[in-house]
């Protein structure tokens, strides 16, 4: 019951062949060295090219991905190229031998450290190599900009949109801002 969750793409490579799958079982496990992890069934065809290559791209979606996030859900690249299908454009990770996807506002390259079997699901932690973010969502200060962004999320099968900001890191210990007073104004106009 750990809902909402991310929904990533997860690409992969086994020789000549690209795969796409969507993973809504990701998250972050450490900061530093930078790790994630990622569960996927082991029938899945993106579990027996990681497998076998020891490497990944997460690709974050946004709203207007997410028909080719659910089809990457439910078709196995066994049948379709999703690629092909979803009209996404590789773009060649700089760390790693896999493809990436250029629509996704952020991508990330990892390898495998560890993979745990753990029933209907094999666990996949990654040590995070390269993230690339379009600049075409940074905001103003630098940091990435999830309004701008639009990402999407899975919750018990249906994809939803984020809402509104709803405060910060810290936001309910930090002091309030003192306001100047018109002494303190006048001063620093005077200068």
């Amino acid at each position: 019951m750990l809902y909402p969750l991310p929904a990533v793409l997860v690409t992969t490579r086994s020789g000549e062949h690209d795969n796409i799958c969507t993973v809504a079982w990701a998250g972050t496990v450490c900061t530093n060295p930078p790790m994630l992890s990622i569960s996927l069934r082991p029938s899945r065809l993106s579990c027996s090219y990681i497998e076998e290559s020891g490497v990944f791209g997460v690709n974050l979606t946004t709203e207007s991905m997410t028909r080719a996030t659910d089809f990457c859900g439910v078709r196995s690249g066994r049948d379709a190229d999703k690629w092909e299908v979803c009209g996404f454009t590789k773009e060649e990770a700089k760390e790693i031998s896999c493809p990436l996807i250029a629509e996704s506002p952020v991508s990330i390259e990892c390898r495998v450290k560890s993979s745990v079997p753990l029933g209907s699901h094999t666990m996949f932690i990654a040590e995070v190599l390269a993230v690339h973010a379009d600049e075409q969502y940074m905001g103003g200060d630098g940091a990435f900009d999830l309004d701008l962004a639009d990402p999407i999320v899975y919750s018990h099968g249906v994809y939803r949109g984020l809402g509104k900001k709803l405060g910060t890191f810290g936001y309910s210990v930090k002091k309030p801002a003192r306001k100047k007073t018109k002494k303190q104004v006048r001063h620093k106009t005077d200068k």
